[in-house]
């Protein structure tokens, strides 16, 4: 919604806000990490999903994709829907958000991968070895430097742990590709 209130609608400051939104995209993600602990801390979520999932969930790259999407959107369409008597809640749920699909789809699918590759934050928050994701698992998984490293295995769960994003991939190839396509388009 706030990707199509910043390309759709007219407000006092949008402009600035965008650029604010921008500027946390250029923020190391390593100098969130403190206090992004801090408040996982606070909300008892160590060592469970939440702290995992709901971190991931919000950010500036989605926005300013989604954005770039709506901005493309032919305005025809939100003449008509006003015409029909719809108000920018119902164009924005019964026109734009079924035409950003493939937009949508491709956001899941970048995130999906950004999430499942990540190392740092589930090494910090997770405690128990039933909480840790793949990566942390198969860099535990790896001996240290006194103890040999069982290569043909460690190769193996590599392989295992890329098969789900593959999966993903391929089952949201259609959308991936249309998102991309029309996204990177200018009438």
């Amino acid at each position: 919604m706030a990707a199509y209130a910043f390309a759709r609608l007219k407000f006092k400051g949008r402009e600035f806000l965008f650029f604010i939104f921008l500027a946390t995209m250029m923020i190391p993600p390593q100098l969130n990490i403190i206090p992004l602990f801090f408040i996982m801390r606070e909300f008892h979520w160590i060592d469970s999903y939440f702290a995992l999932i709901v971190p991931g969930l919000f950010g500036g790259f989605g926005i300013f994709l989604l954005r770039q999407w709506f901005k493309g959107m032919p305005s025809e369409l939100e003449d008509a829907a006003k015409i029909d008597g719809c108000n920018p809640v119902q164009t924005y749920l019964k026109i734009a958000l079924p035409l950003a699909l493939p937009a949508i789809a491709t956001l899941a699918i970048f995130s999906f991968i950004t999430s499942w590759n990540s190392f740092m934050w589930p090494l910090i928050v997770t405690n128990s070895e039933g909480m840790r994701t793949l990566p942390v698992g198969i860099a535990a998984f790896k001996g240290s430097f006194r103890e040999t490293t069982q290569w043909g295995q460690l190769m193996a769960c590599a392989v295992i742990s890329v098969l789900p994003v593959i999966g993903v991939f391929l089952l949201g190839q259609k959308y991936f590709i249309r998102g991309i396509m029309l996204g990177g388009v200018k009438e």
